[in-house]
């Protein structure tokens, strides 16, 4: 039997090296904390600062609460107020990031873990994910998930 190094025969395949997680985009889903868990899930992250109302922590399937990675209380309070700045929210809740990931914030260091391991759906208690899930802050903060 002729060795795979004989003449004519090509040279096995090289296979590309495996990516990691980290340059991939993040597997980030969204959804309202109320709805029922799903096993597609992952990991079930409540991105908000306050918990939602009348949802019992016993019952809400929540495997971690990042609210020290949600806005701050006066740029929540103030995009209430003006929803069509989404933008100025936007920058903004970046700049909030920013200066938490320059401090080495450990619920970012949590996340990003958490989104190493697989999926993750972001909750949130805010009625806006119903009408217009692409303005609100748990798109801003998978933006820059992915990027950072």
């Amino acid at each position: 039997m002729p060795s795979p190094k004989a003449a004519g025969a090509a040279p096995p395949a090289k296979r590309a090296p495996a990516r990691k997680r980290s340059s991939e985009s993040p597997d980030i889903r969204f959804k309202r904390a109320y709805d029922a868990p799903e096993p597609d899930d992952g990991q079930r992250v409540l991105a908000d600062r306050l918990w939602p109302r009348g949802l019992a922590k016993a019952k809400a399937h929540i495997d971690f609460w990042a609210k020290d990675v949600t806005p701050s209380t006066p740029l929540r309070q103030w995009f209430h107020q003006h929803p069509d700045e989404f933008d100025a929210f936007r920058k903004q809740y970046l700049d909030e990031l920013a200066a938490l990931d320059a401090g080495h914030n450990a619920t970012l260091g949590e996340l990003r873990a958490r989104l190493a391991d697989g999926r993750v759906t972001l909750l949130t208690a805010a009625h806006r994910l119903e009408d217009d899930a692409t303005h609100t802050h748990l798109e801003v903060l998978r933006d820059f998930l992915a990027r950072h």
